[in-house]
């Protein structure tokens, strides 16, 4: 046990000595800001013209309960940057395969399996971290926006869950970009399929044709474990979503452990 919680300290200090990782994270985490800071002032307005009934429009043209439109506001800011952590997950994973480390690391720890466990919890500690202070940041906005009507809405039942869901989406997706790239030993080849999984469900290619094929991958489990469906297209619910980020993750991170454990150390 002490060797392991060795092998993971010394994975997290590699991972947060890589000035790579910290640029990428500070991109992300200020496009997030960037990104919210936009439509603040016409959330605002719209919780300051809500009707005598309780409903804002938040999208023109498209009155709703002003909870449901505050907790989709919610969960719909966190979901837009968080597109960008499977790259992180690739950089975290991919910087010992560019520098050509992998022999020195299995010197000093030389079960491959020790060493890839160590590699993956560190990793996930990492993005986790940076999971957190996307939903933190979103909070925050949110909380701009209705703290002269609810605020207590944020720690709401509804919001805890939004929040932890997305954690979950936000944890298991990057994973199948870290496992892609420590399989192909490659940080191009984890985001370009990372990409390519995004662009699969932004283009809605399989949405119309194959809402069942759909469903099945990892984005459009993220969003149908997310997103409301009374007002959003869905292909499944959020616990098949669930389901499936799960088994991309597990399944991807199977491969590269097949993949580290039998190819030679370079």
């Amino acid at each position: 046990m002490t060797a392991m919680f060795a092998a993971i300290r010394s994975e997290l200090t590699k991972i947060v000595t890589l000035p790579g990782v910290w640029i990428f994270t500070g991109i992300i985490l200020g496009l997030h800001v960037f990104v919210l800071a936009q439509p603040l002032d016409l959330s605002i307005e719209a919780i300051e013209n809500m009707t005598p009934d309780g409903d804002v429009e938040v999208f023109i043209g498209l009155p709703q309960p002003a909870e449901e439109a505050v907790l989709g506001l919610l969960a719909g800011s966190s979901l837009q940057l968080s597109l960008l952590l499977p790259a992180l997950a690739a950089v975290i994973a991919g910087q010992e395969f560019r520098s050509h480390q992998l022999a020195s690391t299995l010197l000093a720890t030389p079960r491959r399996g020790r060493l890839f466990a160590a590699k993956v919890l560190a990793a996930t500690l990492c993005l986790l971290l940076v999971a957190v202070l996307i939903a933190g940041i979103s909070t925050a906005f949110t909380y701009v926006v209705i703290r002269d009507w609810n605020p207590s809405l944020l720690i709401s039942a509804e919001a805890l869950l939004i929040n932890g869901s997305f954690l979950a989406f936000a944890v298991l997706f990057a994973l199948v970009g870290l496992a892609v790239t420590i399989a192909a030993r490659s940080t191009l080849v984890g985001v370009v399929v990372t990409v390519a999984l995004i662009a699969l469900t932004m283009t809605q290619a399989l949405t119309s044709i194959a809402p069942a094929l759909d469903a099945l991958t990892p984005l459009s489990a993220g969003r149908n474990l997310l997103l409301d469906p009374g007002i959003n297209e869905l292909t499944a619910g959020p616990m098949h979503g669930l389901i499936v980020l799960v088994c991309w993750a597990a399944a991807a991170i199977g491969v590269a452990g097949v993949a580290i454990a039998r190819r030679d150390a370079r």
